[in-house]
């Protein structure tokens, strides 16, 4: 299964956002561009075309998908009713491994993603191993019982604190379960630290 590769921390600070909790931790220490004149090269202000891709580029990553597949969510989203940018965001939020992790069972997306595509979840009762499966509202999103034992799932749970559940997700850490109460509101969509519009810009060329 192809997946996105490559140091994580590095390309975090070349973005300017963490992708995983190491990152997190280090953007404070670091919170410059990689590579040795990283530190002393004036940052350089981004305008237009250049903006634009790295938004896009901050959008694929944090989501951890390719850009084949991210520029067929632009498509799917184009062909939806309502605002374009709005509609990408909420299908990337929908994606089942996007989901386990907000829900709290997983210290990163591409820990989920590993958590999901090993057979670890089900919906509504069936096992589901696509981590770009899209939930819908009402589905039932647990830990299989016999994962419930899983290192990284005890890992993400064992955490000072757990993250925030978003509005449109329930959870129940006793039960490892997570119900989907909607489609992610725009209030949910702008916490996202997206900017979908320069995206949708881009595209739109």
């Amino acid at each position: 299964m192809a997946r996105n590769r490559g140091p994580l921390v590095r390309r975090s600070r070349r973005l300017g956002m963490a992708l995983d909790p190491k990152s997190e931790r280090l953007l404070d220490k670091r919170p410059y561009a990689p590579g040795q004149h990283g530190r002393t090269r004036r940052p350089r202000k981004m305008l237009g075309y250049a903006l634009q891709v790295q938004e896009k580029q901050r959008a694929r990553f944090m989501y951890d998908v390719l850009e084949r597949q991210f520029r067929n969510y632009y498509k799917r989203a184009a062909r939806m009713p309502g605002v374009v940018g709005d509609n990408l965001l909420t299908l990337l939020e929908r994606r089942l491994d996007n989901v386990v992790f907000r829900l709290g069972f997983a210290v990163s997306r591409r820990q989920s993603r590993q958590i999901v595509n090993h057979g670890h979840v089900q919906v509504n009762g069936a096992k589901v191993d696509i981590p770009s499966y899209l939930v819908q509202p009402g589905d039932v999103v647990e830990v299989r019982e016999k994962s419930r034992s899983h290192g990284g799932v005890r890992l993400a749970l064992e955490a000072p604190v757990l993250p925030a559940t978003p509005g449109w997700l329930d959870r129940s850490t006793e039960d490892l379960r997570g119900r989907v109460l909607s489609t992610p509101s725009k209030e949910d969509l702008e916490s996202s630290q997206i900017n979908a519009q320069l995206i949708v810009e881009l595209y739109s060329r």
